[in-house]
């Protein structure tokens, strides 16, 4: 079962460019703000909480407008060049996906296919591709958790 460590926290927070990620007692608070595009989001990380009658990983989004979760978090990828983070789900071949950009915004997607990630992109109708395109960064970490 996959735990956020205090190393991971401050990789995501080195590539969202936030500089404090205070810990709460039982989670970590990541707030982003975009000045230029009038946008804050609160990211807050639960290494491990009562999800039920299981324990796992909670990602909590809050902006303005959204109240977003992502229970049982499997893992995550980092990208510096991108200036976003994918925090990602598994459960019976289907992946959620909830990916986080350094500008304050985010993008959820629920119950993807799992083999839509590795599968030719150019197949898919384009209110599909999006999805497969954005999880497959996770990949690597998949493929790693399946060898393990």
């Amino acid at each position: 079962m996959f735990s956020f460590k205090e190393k991971d926290i401050e990789r995501i927070a080195k590539v969202l460019r936030v500089k404090e990620y205070p810990w709460e007692g039982d989670h970590y608070r990541l707030k982003l703000v975009n000045q230029e595009e009038r946008r804050s989001m609160a990211l807050e990380i639960y290494p491990q909480v009562k999800l039920g009658d299981e324990e796992g990983s909670l990602i909590v989004i809050y902006t303005s407008t959204s109240h977003l979760q992502l229970h049982f978090c499997s893992g995550y990828v980092v990208s510096e060049e991108l200036g976003e983070v994918t925090f990602v789900a598994e459960s019976g071949g289907k992946l959620s996906g909830l990916v986080v950009e350094r500008g304050a915004a985010c993008s959820l997607y629920a119950n993807v296919k799992s083999d839509l990630i590795s599968g030719d992109f150019t197949k898919l109708g384009v209110e599909v591709m999006l999805s497969g395109v954005a999880l497959s960064l996770t990949e690597g970490i998949l493929d790693m958790k399946a060898g393990s």
